[in-house]
C-alpha cells in the first residue's frame, strides 16, 4: 500500500515540495519510511562544559549573560551564557548565529536560562557552539529533558529536519495501520537472529526510552542490523541479477592462442606465478561461450598490462576486435606504446584513438576500425562516441574502472552487440587496490582475480617524510643524484601559484630548478597542456633526454620509466593515500634502489599525520587501501563517478563489513530459490534511484 502511494498524498506536500523531496530519492510513502536516520542526537541529559567534550555534540544549560550583534559586513548574533551544570566549572560559552531574525535576538533575556544542543568548539574567545538548537525559559521553569534519542536525517536544499520529521511522523502513523509484508524468509531471519521489518523501522525512526539507546547511537542495535543486512542483500541481489543476465547471453568462444604462446616465449622476462594464475582464469573465461566479466586487481607494477595484452591477442587471433579504454591520454598513450611493441611481435594490426586527433588521421583510424582491419584499438573515452563503429567487437578491456561510470562501461559494450542475446567479453583492470569486502560489494557482478605479487627484481622503495622547511635541501640532493645518472620526478598538487593555499606550483618549481641549476635538463607536464606536448615531454623523459620531470598528479597512473628512481611529492598532506601510493609507484621499476620523499606543510592534521605515517611504514597497496577505507570511506576510494549505485541509506561498508559475506551468500541462494524476494527488495530499497537497475 505504502509503495503505491505518491509522496503528494501526504499533508503539506504539493508539486514543488515533491520535486525537492525527489532529490532525496523520495517518490512514494515507502521511500519516506526507508529514509533512515544517518545519526542520532542525545538530548536525554545535560553535559558540563569541559575541554574533553570539544568536537562532540552535547546538550548544555546555562544562564544568559548578554547578547549583541557584530558590526561586520556579515553580521552575526553572539549570545554569552555561563554553564550551570553542577559538575562543570561555571565556564562561559558563546552561542553564535550567522542566520537570525532581530526578534530572535530579543528573546535572549539576561537572567533567563537557555538549553542548547550542538558541537562544542574552541572559538576566538573560548568555548562556543555555532547555530545550536535551543530553548529559552525562566530560571525557575526548566522544561523536562527528552526521554529518548532524536533522529537526524539526510536533507537537501529547501528540506530541513523539521519538515522531514513531520512527514516521517505522518508515514509512521500510516505504517502502523498498513504494515509491510515480511520480505525475508523465516529461515534466514532465524539463522541471522534478525527482528521483523515493521518493528525495526518503528524502532529506528522513534527509539523508545527502554530501547538500548547506546547501541542505537553506535548503529549496533538489532533493528539497525536488520536494515543494514537487508540493504546489503538488496545490493548483492542487484549485482547477482546483472551477472545472471550476462551469463544468459552468448559470447564468442575464443580458443587458446598460438600467438600468445609465441609472445610469452619472446618476452625478456618470465610471467610471475600470480600472472600465470590470472592468465589461466582469463583463458578459461574466454573459452566458455558466455561473456567474461572479470576484474583484475594488481598493485602498482604487478604486471597487469601484459596479461591484458595476452587476452587481446587471443581475441584478435580468433578474428575479433578488442577495445582498450583508459581514463587519461597519458595512460592511453602508455598502453599504445606497450601494445604496439607486443602486437608488432605477433603481426597484429593496431589502431589508436583520442579526442584531440586531427580530422584526417581520425577519419583514417575510424575506417580501419569499421572495416575490421584494426584488430586492437586503444583509446580514451573517445572510443564510445557515436562515430566509432566496430566491425566485430569481441572483447572490451577497461583500465582504472573506477574512473568511469557504469553507463560509460555499458555504452562501450553495446557497440559490439548485434541483438539482446549477444554479450561481449569484458576485462576490467585497476591498480587501485580495493579491500576484498569493498570489491565484493562494488563489483559483485564481476569475478575477481588478484595479481598479488610483484615481478622478481623490483626494488623496494624507501620513503622519507620531511617538513617543507627542508625543501631547498631536498632540491640540492636531487640535483646531485641526477648528476650521477638518476632520473627524478617532482610532483606538485597545483599548476599555478595560488595565495589561497600553501602549495608550490609546478610551473614555479620547474623555473626554480632551471634558474638555480642551468645544466639540469628539466621537463614540465600538467593537465592543461595539449596531448601532443605532454607526449613529447614524456617521450623525452623516457629516452633520458631529461633528468627531472616536474609534474602535477597527471603522472599518477600509467607512467613507466624504469630509470627513474627518485620521487619527491610536495604538499603530500593534500593528497589521499591511494594517490600517494600510485605516485610513489612511478619509481622502483628498474634495477636501481629507489626513494620517495613526502614533503609536508606544517601543522599537520591528525588525518594528515596518519596518512604519511602509513606511507612510511608500508609499500603494500592492499594494506594502504584498507587504511584508506578507514580514513575516507568507500565512496572516495571507488571514485565519485562509480558510486551512483553505492549511495547506501543505512549500510556503511567500513562499519558493517561483517554483513557483506552473509549478504552475498544469501543473495546467491535467494536468486535461485526465491526470485520474488529479490523483486520485493529492489522495489523497497532501490525504487527509482538505481544506476544499475536499467544497466
Amino acid at each position: 500500500m505504502l509503495a503505491q502511494q505518491p509522496i503528494t498524498s501526504l499533508k503539506g506536500v504539493g508539486e514543488k515540495q515533491a520535486e525537492k523531496l525527489q532529490k532525496l530519492g523520495l517518490f512514494s510513502l515507502q521511500d519516506v519510511l526507508f529514509h533512515l536516520p544517518s545519526r542520532y542526537q542525545d538530548r536525554t541529559r545535560l553535559w558540563p562544559v569541559l575541554p574533553n567534550f570539544l568536537g562532540q555534540e552535547i546538550q548544555i544549560e546555562g544562564k544568559i549573560l548578554s547578547q549583541h550583534l557584530t558590526q561586520s559586513r556579515n553580521a552575526s548574533l553572539l549570545v554569552k551564557m555561563v554553564d550551570t551544570h553542577p559538575e562543570g566549572n561555571a565556564l562561559p560559552v558563546t552561542l553564535r548565529f550567522f542566520h537570525f531574525h532581530h526578534r530572535q535576538a530579543q528573546q535572549f533575556k539576561r537572567g533567563h536560562k537557555v538549553r542548547a544542543f550542538g558541537e562544542l568548539r574552541q572559538g576566538p574567545n573560548g568555548f562556543e557552539i555555532v547555530h545550536p538548537t535551543y530553548r529559552i525559559f525562566p530560571a525557575d521553569q526548566a522544561p523536562p529533558l527528552e526521554t529518548t534519542l532524536t533522529p537526524t536525517y539526510p536533507t537537501t536544499e529547501g528540506i530541513g529536519q523539521a519538515t522531514l520529521l513531520k512527514l516521517i511522523k505522518q508515514v509512521l502513523a500510516l505504517h502502523r495501520q498498513y504494515p509491510l509484508e515480511e520480505a525475508l524468509p523465516a529461515a534466514l531471519m532465524e539463522q541471522l537472529n534478525l527482528p521483523p521489518i515493521n518493528q525495526a523501522l518503528q524502532t529506528l525512526h522513534q527509539p523508545q526510552p527502554d530501547d538500548d539507546l547506546t547501541a542505537i547511537q553506535a548503529f549496533q542495535h538489532p533493528a539497525q542490523q536488520r536494515l543494514v543486512f537487508e540493504e546489503l542483500l538488496t545490493h548483492q541481489l542487484a549485482m547477482q541479477a546483472l551477472r545472471q543476465q550476462g551469463q544468459q547471453k552468448t559470447a564468442p568462444i575464443l580458443p587458446q592462442s598460438h600467438l600468445c604462446n609465441q609472445l610469452i616465449a619472446s618476452l625478456p622476462f618470465e610471467l610471475t606465478p600470480a600472472q600465470q594464475r590470472v592468465w589461466q582464469e582469463i583463458q578459461h573465461d574466454l573459452n566458455q561461450g558466455t561473456p567474461m566479466q572479470r576484474l583484475v586487481q594488481g598493485d602498482v607494477g604487478s604486471g597487469k598490462t601484459i596479461v591484458a595484452a595476452l587476452a587481446a591477442i587471443q581475441a584478435a587471433e580468433a578474428g575479433y576486435q578488442v577495445a582498450i579504454m583508459a581514463p587519461t591520454e597519458i595512460l592511453a598513450e602508455q598502453h599504445r606504446n606497450h601494445f604496439a611493441e607486443w602486437t608488432e611481435c605477433v603481426g597484429i594490426e593496431m589502431a589508436w584513438l583520442n579526442g584531440r586527433m586531427k580530422t584526417a588521421e581520425r577519419r583514417a583510424m575510424l575506417e580501419k576500425i569499421a572495416n575490421g582491419e584494426a584488430k586492437i584499438v586503444v583509446g580514451t573515452h573517445a572510443l564510445f562516441q557515436d562515430a566509432v563503429n566496430f566491425h566485430q567487437l569481441g572483447l572490451v578491456i577497461i583500465d582504472e574502472q573506477h574512473r568511469f561510470g557504469v553507463h560509460q562501461r555499458l555504452a562501450l559494450q553495446n557497440k559490439g552487440k548485434q541483438d539482446a542475446t549477444q554479450g561481449i567479453h569484458q576485462l576490467v583492470m585497476t591498480a587501485t587496490p580495493i579491500p576484498r569486502t569493498l570489491a565484493m560489494t562494488a563489483y559483485g557482478d564481476l569475478d575477481l582475480s588478484v595479481i598479488d605479487s610483484l615481478p622478481p627484481g623490483r626494488q623496494p622503495i624507501e620513503t622519507a617524510v620531511l617538513n617543507q622547511d627542508r625543501r631547498q635541501e631536498v632540491m640540492t640532493h636531487l640535483v646531485k643524484q641526477c648528476e650521477q645518472g638518476v632520473q627524478a620526478y617532482w610532483v606538485c598538487p597545483l599548476i599555478e601559484e595560488s595565495e589561497a593555499v600553501h602549495a608550490q606550483a609546478a610551473e614555479v618549481t620547474a623555473q626554480q630548478f632551471i634558474e638555480q641549476w642551468p645544466h639540469l635538463r628539466v621537463g614540465l607536464v600538467h593537465g592543461r597542456m595539449k596531448a601532443e606536448e605532454k607526449a613529447q615531454v614524456m617521450q623525452a623523459f623516457h629516452a633520458h633526454q631529461l633528468d627531472l620531470l616536474v609534474a602535477t598528479t597527471v603522472i599518477e597512473v600509467g607512467v613507466n620509466v624504469p630509470n627513474a628512481s627518485l620521487m619527491i611529492i610536495e604538499n603530500a598532506e593534500r593528497l589521499g593515500l591511494a594517490q600517494l601510493h600510485q605516485l610513489r609507484g612511478r619509481v622502483g621499476r628498474g634495477d636501481k634502489k629507489s626513494h620517495c620523499v613526502l614533503l609536508y606543510q606544517a601543522p599537520l592534521s591528525e588525518v594528515g599525520k596518519r596518512r604519511l605515517q602509513i606511507m612510511r611504514e608500508t609499500t603494500d597497496g592492499f594494506k594502504i587501501a584498507q587504511e584508506d577505507l578507514k580514513i575516507r570511506g568507500p565512496g572516495e576510494i571507488l571514485g565519485t563517478r562509480q558510486t551512483g549505485g553505492l549511495q547506501f541509506r543505512i549500510a556503511d561498508l567500513q562499519r558493517d563489513q561483517a554483513w557483506i559475506e552473509p549478504a552475498q551468500t544469501w543473495a546467491k541462494t535467494l536468486i535461485q530459490t526465491a526470485p520474488e524476494v529479490a523483486d520485493a527488495l529492489q522495489t523497497r530499497w532501490i525504487g527509482q534511484r538505481s544506476e544499475y537497475k536499467n544497466a
